[in-house]
């Protein structure tokens, strides 16, 4: 408990409760947080106090629960404004499937809602719901909309529910959330740098049923996002299709094609850039509005290069702290320095794929990295791409603090 309490000790952390039988847990979950140091605000909906009552958290959090809107006593100093301001962190665990709705409507229309519009505080969302309920296309587009909006979500976990059914939409446990709460927290050497991080490949598509693309995983990606929060960092990670799980304390914005991801980059490319992805290197100049059949014996497609985000982020004024990657079948060293220099970049992974991958490369859980940067180099041996992307990370959080300094 020691570690945890220095980590959250004094940090001002707003839970909100929504309605759902998973609302039993805000007790536990208030617990941990007060017994791990964190100065705790709780608001709960109209429909969480049907599941667990303001009493028995005002109890354990040691300060009152705010339920309405329009309460008097706080309401005449524009208390909800106070609130919103006075929080680092909103935390809404459970958060239901009708809260969801609401707050990618941007609806304001009781407490909770309104605080979350009213807050420049990092809002995550632990969901708890039905499996069916979490599946609905309904949800899954106010899940898109909160996660394009910088919304984490925090879950939800698979297993048995109340109704019997099994599947997604378990809310995570309280000590999951507290250690969510930790991380985002905790001292490193990028505490508070902003870095955003592309990963995983890009559609071009050809027609609607038919795309260019590759064989990135987005394992590599995700994992130095992982890391990267791990040290402090505010992590915004843009994510072609891969069918991962966002790491905690990372906001996540999905893209498809090449020109998607530059301009999610370019809405935000952080103080550090890190250009993971796999980006498709051409793109169809005319995508066909119906499916292509099979009449011809041959099928001539033409393509247009599509635009180099890393080198146009490098090219930024002001620029972020720009690292590169560099997936090689030959000459790998020539060919990274190569990018290196003609980018303009300030560091450069290279790892071998194909024949040469001896083990890692695309899809896989390991992976080696020889990482080159002006006037330097370092060879980071096979290993797991999690422990890969902590000595990656390490060494950018290094070559950044010096270039600040």
């Amino acid at each position: 408990m020691t570690e945890n309490h220095t980590a959250l000790n004094g940090r001002r952390i707003l839970l909100g409760v929504s309605g759902g039988i998973a609302a039993y847990k805000a007790a536990e979950l208030v617990r941990l947080l007060r017994g791990a140091g964190a100065e705790l605000r709780v608001v709960m909906t109209p429909a969480a106090s049907e599941f667990i009552t303001p009493l028995t958290l005002q109890a354990l959090s040691g300060q009152a629960v705010r339920q309405s809107l329009f309460d008097a006593a706080h309401e005449a100093a524009m208390g909800h404004i106070e609130l919103a301001r006075w929080a680092e962190l909103i935390l809404i665990a459970p958060a239901s499937a009708d809260l969801m709705a609401r707050l990618a409507a941007g609806m304001a229309d009781d407490l909770l809602s309104t605080l979350c519009l009213a807050s420049a505080a990092p809002l995550w969302l632990a969901p708890a719901m039905n499996q069916q309920m979490w599946q609905a296309a309904a949800t899954q587009a106010n899940v898109a909309v909160l996660r394009e909006r910088g919304v984490q979500l925090l879950g939800p976990a698979s297993g048995e529910q109340a109704c019997g059914e099994q599947g997604p939409g378990r809310m995570w446990e309280p000590a999951q959330l507290l250690a969510a709460c930790v991380t985002h927290f905790a001292d490193g050497p990028l505490r508070g740098v902003a870095v955003t991080i592309t990963a995983g490949p890009t559609r071009e598509a050809i027609d609607p049923v038919r795309f260019i693309s590759n064989h990135s995983s987005g394992k590599m990606g995700f994992a130095l996002a992982e890391a990267a929060a791990g040290m402090g960092a505010r992590v915004r990670l843009i994510a072609g299709p891969v069918s991962l799980s966002t790491p905690t304390g990372v906001a996540r914005i999905d893209v498809e094609s090449a020109e998607q991801m530059l301009q999610a980059s370019l809405a935000d490319p952080g103080e550090i850039f890190i250009a993971c992805a796999a980006v498709a290197d051409y793109r169809a100049v005319q995508v066909a509005d119906n499916k292509l059949k099979k009449q011809q014996p041959a099928l001539e497609l033409k393509l247009l290069r599509n635009p180099d985000i890393l080198a146009t982020m490098a090219g930024q004024r002001p620029r972020p702290f720009c690292v590169g990657f560099a997936a090689e079948t030959e000459r790998l060293a020539e060919h990274a320095q190569g990018k290196l220099k003609a980018k303009g970049l300030d560091m450069i992974a290279a790892n071998w794929v194909g024949e040469r991958a001896a083990g890692g490369g695309f899809d896989s859980e390991h992976n080696a990295l020889q990482v080159f940067w002006p006037g330097g180099d370092r060879q980071l041996a096979l290993t797991t791409k999690t422990q890969l992307a902590r000595e990656l990370m390490t060494l950018v959080a290094t070559h950044y603090n010096e270039r600040k300094t």
